[in-house]
């Protein structure tokens, strides 16, 4: 079985800076897209960032212009870039895939989750 191995996160001030990192433990056949979602406590999970397999980005709109993500195709691994932090950002950060299958079933493979937490 894969499993995502996520580092970088942690607690930062307003405005600070973390980048997070998420690997796959193996190649991931048939990968589509990976990605980030936050989960904060009350609220649903949410899409932060995805990177499809071409290099295209989609951005929640709350992050737009704050945070960049990027993946290496080759070892199927992505990042997230988070600047100017601000205390909404506090959640636990999931690193999801998004695979499909040869026969065409979807699935998604998720993290373990890195916590963040941005003091005022």
């Amino acid at each position: 079985q894969v499993q995502l191995e996520e580092s970088g996160g942690g607690l930062v001030q307003a405005g600070g800076s973390l980048r997070l990192s998420c690997a796959a433990s193996k190649r991931v056949f048939g990968l589509t897209a990976m990605g980030w979602y936050r989960q904060a406590p009350g609220k649903q999970r949410e899409l932060v960032a995805i990177v499809t397999t071409d290099g295209s980005t989609n951005y929640a709109d709350s992050v737009k212009g704050r945070f960049t993500a990027s993946r290496d195709n080759a070892k199927d691994t992505v990042y997230l870039q988070m600047n100017d932090l601000k205390p909404e950002d506090t959640a636990a950060y999931y690193c999801n895939v998004r695979a499909r299958t040869p026969f065409g079933r979807q699935y998604d493979i998720w993290g373990q989750g890195t916590q963040v937490t941005v003091s005022s």
